[in-house]
């Protein structure tokens, strides 16, 4: 399980990246239609599963992120509200906060696995209209028209 790799060390995260990335790339073969319909069908509901448990773990790592990133902002907060040597607003201090190069990665982490849970977002959009076309399809075979076919 990648989360609790990734929670136990964050330096697993390009892997993770990388795994998802390979898993993504199969996950786009799940959403064609080909084959005995019958079959589509009936093996639709595991791979929808299947694939939102991915991207359920994704959604997890991308919040133990988040997390993360709020602490990392506190510290610097923190030490620009209280240790600078000028009394500095709440609002500067946030301002110098975010601009810290440690805050400026995570951000930029935090960025990357969010774009690839978008891309996940995108299967499971696309595994829906899979199922919408199928059950379509079935229906219009059911009515008589045995002919119809994808």
């Amino acid at each position: 399980m990648w989360y609790s790799r990734v929670v136990a060390d964050l330096a697993a995260i390009p892997d993770f990246i990388d795994h998802y990335e390979a898993e993504l790339d199969a996950a786009k073969r799940d959403c064609k239609i080909s084959g005995m319909l019958e079959k589509n069908i009936t093996a639709l509901p595991g791979i929808t599963e299947q694939r939102f448990n991915q991207l359920q773990e994704i959604e997890a790592v991308l919040n133990y992120l988040n997390i993360q990133l709020r602490k990392i902002r506190r510290k610097h907060f923190q030490k620009y509200l209280e240790g600078y040597a000028r009394a500095l607003s709440s609002r500067d201090a946030e301002k110098y906060a975010d601009g810290e190069d440690e805050v400026v990665d995570f951000e930029t982490i935090i960025n990357e696995v969010a774009l690839l849970r978008n891309r996940w977002l995108g299967i499971l959009k696309g595994l829906d209209s899979k199922q919408w076309q199928m059950g379509h399809v079935v229906r219009l075979r059911t009515a008589g028209m045995e002919d119809i076919t994808v």
